[in-house]
């Protein structure tokens, strides 16, 4: 007695299960009955995947007829991003530090000027390795150390100074004023980047100074600086001096010497 072939293919669990295929008692056809559920289960799985490639040329027809209609009709159509993480390019870095130098000698910056690459909010200091980067974020660099005591608070300083922008557009410059600055250190009359650099100076010292904007001077309307950038001055230190409080009747100023 043979086994009924539908009920061989409705009980089998994979294109290549022949447990069900097989019988309690050995009959003269069982090979015959075994090959012919393979060849059943076999164009089972052929027509299964006709009707899977049929579904996927008509899924591919309706997309390709969608577009279609979408760029003739003038709609854009919107194609999914990725989130793919924009890679700095250095052929994008060397052309903005080339342009950065173009600007810098239109605006007869000095020589050995440092070099600021602007990426949206970004900005790369460029500089030549005789450049010091403390931890504030200040970078300097000595052009002569100068002699004598570095300043301390309470005590005034006699400088010169030029101010330039990222650009190396002088903004300031007591030179063409005729006459130094003069600060008390400790008193917050300095911005905090500026103080900083030149608390380590000696008398007769000329200092480059790159002053990073959360060491910088406050932006706004009412204020010299417009945005917030990088400041660069170059200093001479030019004396120190002790000052002390004089008190003459209702009159009290502070002397230095």
């Amino acid at each position: 007695m043979l086994l009924n072939s539908s009920f061989l293919l409705s009980n089998i669990s994979s294109p290549y299960t022949l447990s069900a295929c097989h019988t309690t008692q050995s009959f003269p056809r069982q090979k015959s009955t075994f090959q012919c559920c393979l060849a059943a289960t076999l164009q089972d799985k052929r027509v299964r995947e006709q009707k899977v490639n049929i579904l996927h040329y008509e899924d591919n027809m309706k997309r390709r007829s969608l577009l279609f209609f979408l760029i003739t009709s003038g709609i854009s159509p919107a194609f999914p991003a990725f989130g793919k993480t924009k890679s700095k390019n250095p052929y994008d870095e060397r052309r903005l530090l080339e342009q950065n130098k173009r600007i810098q000698r239109e605006n007869n910056a000095p020589e050995e000027f440092p070099s600021f690459i602007r990426e949206g909010f970004t900005v790369k200091v460029v500089t030549p390795d005789n450049y010091e980067k403390r931890d504030s974020g200040l970078i300097l660099r000595d052009f002569s150390v100068g002699e004598g005591d570095c300043p301390k608070d309470g005590q005034q300083v006699t400088f010169h100074y030029i101010g330039y922008n990222e650009s190396g557009r002088r903004i300031d410059s007591t030179y063409i004023q005729g006459s130094p600055a003069k600060i008390r250190m400790g008193t917050k009359a300095l911005v905090p980047g500026f103080e900083e650099g030149i608390r380590d100076m000696r008398p007769g010292g000329k200092r480059r100074i790159i002053i990073p904007p959360e060491l910088g001077p406050p932006v706004g309307p009412s204020t010299f600086f417009s945005s917030k950038q990088f400041e660069v001055f170059d200093v001479e230190l030019l004396d120190v001096q002790d000052c002390k409080r004089r008190t003459i009747g209702f009159y009290s100023d502070v002397v230095c010497n």
